[in-house]
């Protein structure tokens, strides 16, 4: 059976899709199919907001409902409202781990939607410009970079609670960089430690 939702810590992680627009030289899925434990790979489809509803329960039995997967949960925007309704309906917290290229994936801007629908919003930017990130993400989309940089202003105008994320693999001067970029969009910028080390 696949994996629609799996639990690390005290946060109940939503896997809505495979599909992703990066193809990032770091990303756990280029390391295999499991993930803590759990097959993330879909074989059988991408899971309906009903099914994802039915295994999340009670959401107030987590810290936070995460939508983050093995892909990018933009390309799966209505069942991800959906979801965020159910949760919040019932008390609970939401929060999405995106690559920005929500726009991009749905052709439309998508900010406002978020921002209403989500309790924290995480836009990894994971290098300070465009070549770099090209380099290391490796993205389908041309102007990814800059779009990403476009999407997470949007998300702050729009009231959301966002916030940009590097891993710490990429070095401290390129760390140092990508915050002098947040800090330019004022966005606030969180350094992770790169999983699988």
């Amino acid at each position: 059976m696949d994996t629609y939702t799996y639990q690390i810590g005290d946060n109940l992680y939503v896997n809505l899709t495979n599909r992703c627009s990066n193809r990032c030289t770091f990303c756990v899925r280029e390391q295999g199919a499991e993930y803590e434990g759990y097959s993330l790979w879909l074989s059988h489809g991408e899971p309906t907001a009903e099914q994802v509803i039915e295994q999340i329960g009670d959401p107030t039995r987590y810290r936070e409902i995460v939508f983050c997967g093995y892909g990018e949960p933009t390309y799966r925007l209505d069942a991800m409202l959906k979801i965020c309704d159910y949760v919040h309906s019932r008390g609970g917290k939401t929060r999405l781990n995106t690559n920005g290229h929500g726009n991009l994936i749905q052709g439309k801007n998508i900010a406002g939607e978020l921002a209403t629908h989500l309790d924290g919003i995480n836009v990894s930017l994971n290098a300070p410009e465009a070549n770099a990130y090209n380099e290391l993400c490796k993205p389908c989309f041309s102007g990814a970079f800059e779009e990403l940089l476009r999407f997470a202003a949007e998300l702050k105008r729009a009231g959301g609670n966002v916030w940009f994320s590097v891993v710490d693999c990429i070095g401290e001067e390129r760390v140092n960089k990508c915050r002098a970029v947040a800090e330019k969009v004022g966005v606030p910028l969180r350094v992770r430690e790169m999983i699988g080390k």
